[in-house]
């Protein structure tokens, strides 16, 4: 297989993690590559190490040493005594220890291959290696780090439970990799990584409430059944807080006798209306114990919780120290809305503008925070030249009387197709505007016209300029990036 169609399998990969990571967030880039090792050669003997594709920036001799490496971090002393009943349990457990040791390494080695790299800071994952024709074949996933770590994550946990949808989503990808190498090794017919993408996020969302109900298995879903229901013919809108019995952060209001367990949907969703603002249903991942009220953030009780939000009918979000973290709409978990972070819009215009003073900074990001929640999508274009660019695009855009414009007439004047042109100091100029330019090599054929518009213009304007492209999809981008 390694010889005939590990080709074809990275190809897959690589097709299969650009359709489910564009999902979750367009600026992850995933990029998908093979690292074989040699059962029975030397390091240095040629094709010991192999890499698909042959041309991937890095070199099998970067990785001549990942074997010697995962042997150093063998434990030192004694090992564990582990006793098995049947008599080849051992040597898979001694198998399954060693490849974790070469993943171990292999993330190690790749880590410090990133940490020289003059490129973009890239985040690496790497699956257990799987035996196929005399090779240990590793797939490694890696994904833009800026992107990556712009989400809320919680701390690593010991037991290697997802802290995010996102990881958890990494890890799907994987063990579907894993599984895909073990069956094409075995079937050469049978299709490679054919798993509908929304059916694996939905496995990863699952995987992810694991870590959050502390191994209860049956979250997911319960979340799900109790949001497609109605009562008396309203929506489920409400809360739940998911904690243990006695949490100092939750003040008991009501408690119930009898606990319901959450597989009792409409029990579950009859009671969610008692819930309001602060007060919520009080579950231990498992049961309905009663209702409380989450004290307030400057309360010495406070204690990041997690807590369930049901907005309507078949959607509901989960979020953790007030942050959202999943967002499940008709049975299929995203990553909640893309934003602007303020240190990277404070480096976009510093770039174009180094002279302007904090105050000038915090008023363009007030703007700019106001045309990230327009729900339709918007372009905010910042520019030098915005007078003389409205007087240009008189015939594709509505001139307005220069004014100073406000974070509220920003969710105004956007609620009608085109760009907002400001100037720098926050002028308007024109609104509705049609953006125009020449065709680049940078634009994205898998994004939409609004967002290729404005990468045309800025990529061809004469004056310095920063768009805030906000897609009806609910992504955001910053243009030209910063990594520009």
């Amino acid at each position: 297989m390694w010889d005939s169609q590990k080709s074809l399998f990275r190809v897959s990969a690589q097709l299969f993690a650009e359709g489910i990571f564009n999902l979750l967030d367009r600026n992850l880039r995933p990029e998908v590559f093979l690292l074989g090792l040699a059962s029975a050669k030397e390091p240095n003997e040629p094709a010991a190490v192999v890499i698909e594709p042959p041309t991937h920036r890095y070199r099998p001799s970067q990785f001549q040493e990942v074997k010697n490496r995962a042997s150093q971090l063998e434990p030192e002393g004694p090992r564990e005594v582990v006793y098995h009943l049947h008599p080849t349990d051992h040597d898979r457990f001694e198998k399954m220890r060693w490849y974790n040791l070469l993943r171990r390494a292999t993330e190690a080695t790749i880590a410090d291959l990133e940490a020289a790299s003059p490129t973009e800071a890239r985040v690496s994952f790497c699956s257990q290696p799987v035996s196929v024709s005399n090779y240990q074949i590793l797939v490694v996933l890696q994904m833009s780090a800026e992107a990556y770590h712009s989400h809320y994550a919680l701390p690593a946990a010991p037991n290697g439970r997802a802290g995010s949808l996102l990881q958890a989503t990494v890890q799907e990808f994987l063990h579907d990799c894993l599984r895909a190498l073990r069956e094409s090794d075995l079937d050469e017919d049978r299709p490679i990584l054919d798993r509908d993408y929304n059916e694996l996020l939905r496995a990863a969302g699952r995987r992810f409430m694991l870590a959050v109900g502390n191994g209860n298995h049956g979250l997911y879903d319960a979340c799900n059944g109790i949001a497609a229901l109605r009562h008396e013919g309203d929506e489920g809108v409400g809360l739940m807080a998911l904690s243990r019995r006695h949490h100092p952060a939750v003040r008991p209001v009501l408690l119930l006798e009898t606990p319901i367990a959450l597989r009792d949907h409409r029990s579950m969703r009859k009671l969610l209306e008692l819930s309001e603002e602060n007060v919520a249903l009080m579950s231990d991942a498992a049961n309905l114990f009663g209702l409380g009220e989450v004290v307030a953030l400057d309360d010495p009780n406070y204690e990041p919780l997690f807590m369930v939000h049901f907005t309507k009918h078949y959607s509901w979000d989960l979020s953790h120290a007030g942050e959202v973290m999943m967002r499940v709409v008709s049975n299929t978990p995203r990553l909640p809305r893309s934003r602007v972070d303020e240190r990277n819009f404070e480096r976009a215009i510093r770039r174009n503008w180094p002279d302007m003073d904090a105050a000038g900074v915090e008023y363009l990001w007030s703007l700019a925070l106001s045309a990230t929640s327009q729900p339709t999508g918007t372009i905010l274009l910042i520019s030098d030249g915005a007078a003389q660019e409205a007087r240009r695009l008189a015939t594709q855009c509505y001139r307005v009387t220069p004014t100073r414009i406000t974070p509220a007439m920003v969710r105004l004047v956007t609620n009608i197709d085109g760009a907002v042109l400001i100037d720098p100091q926050g002028t308007c100029f024109g609104i509705g505007a049609i953006l125009d330019g020449l065709a680049t090599a940078k634009g994205d054929s898998s994004r939409g016209s609004r967002f290729n518009s404005a990468v045309r213009y800025v990529e061809t304007s004469r004056y310095p300029c920063l768009a805030i492209v906000v897609s009806e999809d609910g992504w955001i981008d910053l243009l030209p990036p910063l990594g520009k």
